[in-house]
């Protein structure tokens, strides 16, 4: 078996298992919310009946706007949690299969950034799992894996090349790998902030909204928000680093830190947008659903740089 080969098959097994994956979360996360809405029912009414007995009123404020805490243990979620860290495994060796297979870091190409990106996004949602139950996160971040690596795999692919002269350079270890962890990291918490939106809103009495049941899952949109805010700090870090990175790369291959290159414009400009993100988040008045769109923005900006910048725009950096 070849490393060609092995990681194609290994990657459209990761497709499989995450889109799997996103089904059986979705159903998980569906019955989580079906045993809140039920938990509540039953806390009200037994609210109700003790002040019934009493004549007290107290014991229903006491309960007012308290969460039930539940848990449900189900196939869905078992299989969920099985298919996606196998998935997340086939991932990494497809990327593992593609690197041996180029004969260098496999983050040259649109199609190579991608099935690393998505593999770490993977990762980034095991490892928040470790430390909290994060299952309403799943379907979304599977969701965008089985997206992400089918379009990767079926219009995206490019057979394994030399590297161009450019690229020659232990930079793209250290520049690309970096962007691409910071990828993983916001992706996630772009779930997360879309999920705190959508909680807001609904919680706000958005008619449309109201229907989707599944919502229950979540969390309040303050946790959500704590939640995205911690992502999207590492993620800005990370992209900061990027950044200064890429400015030092440029220096070393064509001579100047700057050259207003789209994809460094484009590149600044995710900077400066996550930047105000962070800062309106810290200041009253404009956390909670503002704050929340300025990371929305920052994250379609981060898709558009890799999209539309990279096949639109030419530039220094049209091999990427």
């Amino acid at each position: 078996m070849t490393a060609q080969y092995l990681s194609w098959l290994a990657l459209w097994g990761a497709v499989a298992l995450y889109a799997i994956a996103m089904v059986a979360s979705s159903i998980h996360v569906a019955q989580v919310a079906d045993a809140k809405v039920a938990a509540r029912a039953k806390a009200r009414a037994a609210v109700a009946a003790g002040t019934q007995a009493t004549g007290d009123a107290k014991p229903a404020r006491a309960s007012a706007g308290q969460e039930p805490q539940v848990r449900v243990r189900s196939r869905a979620a078992g299989i969920a949690a099985s298919t996606t860290l196998v998935g997340a495994v086939l991932n990494g060796v497809g990327v593992v299969a593609r690197g041996v297979e180029a004969g260098h870091a496999p983050w040259s190409t649109m199609y190579e950034y991608t099935i690393t990106g998505t593999f770490v996004a993977t990762v980034v949602l095991l490892l928040v799992q470790r430390k909290r139950d994060v299952a309403y996160l799943v379907p979304g971040v599977t969701g965008f894996s089985t997206i992400a690596l089918g379009i990767a795999m079926t219009v995206l692919y490019e057979a394994s090349t030399g590297l161009r002269p450019a690229l020659q350079s232990f930079w793209l270890v250290v520049h690309v790998s970096i962007a691409i962890i910071a990828t993983g990291v916001l992706i996630v918490g772009a779930v997360a902030t879309v999920l705190q939106l959508m909680r807001d809103y609904r919680d706000g009495g958005t008619d449309w909204l109201q229907r989707l049941r599944w919502l229950e899952a979540t969390p309040s949109p303050a946790k959500l928000e704590a939640l995205a805010f911690r992502l999207h700090a590492v993620g800005f870090v990370l992209w900061t680093f990027t950044v200064m990175a890429g400015a030092v790369w440029a220096e070393h291959s064509w001579g100047r830190y700057w050259g207003w290159d789209p994809k460094e414009v484009w590149s600044f400009v995710i900077w400066v947008i996550y930047a105000a993100y962070l800062h309106a988040r810290t200041t009253q008045g404009w956390a909670g659903r503002r704050s929340a769109v300025l990371a929305l923005i920052g994250f379609v900006a981060l898709i558009m740089n890799f999209t539309v910048v990279n096949v639109y725009f030419q530039g220094m950096h049209t091999y990427a």
